[in-house]
């Protein structure tokens, strides 16, 4: 089995983060299943206090926000670490909905936030 990326802990201290296993609890999967879904790039987790944890945002309604995946992997491939990705999820952006990317992602503008990931790949 793959080791599971990490990005390192760039997050404020006050950015909620909630173990694997709630993940797993949220989502009605199993945590090997969460670990998949890290591995895939379809969730981006930090090691905080020697857990691996994952930041609440990213969840809402008993399921992954929609956009995220596709996001992450817009980054991905625009070659963004995993750390970078986070950064940017969480950066202040007054101009987008929401005042961050993930907000925006968490109040249905994906596709704004899918754009904008895109055109910084070039």
């Amino acid at each position: 089995m793959s080791a599971i990326p990490l990005a390192d802990d760039v997050l404020d201290a006050d950015v909620a983060v909630v173990p694997v296993a709630e993940v797993a609890e949220t989502l009605n999967v199993a945590q090997n299943k969460v670990r998949q879904m890290l591995r895939d790039g379809h969730l981006i987790a930090v090691r905080r206090d020697g857990d691996l944890m994952i930041p609440a945002d990213f969840l809402r309604d008993g399921a992954v926000i929609k956009g995220l995946a596709g996001t992450i992997t817009v980054l991905s491939d625009a070659g963004f670490t995993r750390t970078e990705m986070l950064r940017w999820l969480f950066a202040e952006d007054e101009s987008l909905p929401g005042a961050t990317p993930i907000n925006a992602l968490r109040t249905s503008h994906g596709t704004e936030v899918k754009r904008r990931a895109q055109a910084m790949a070039f």
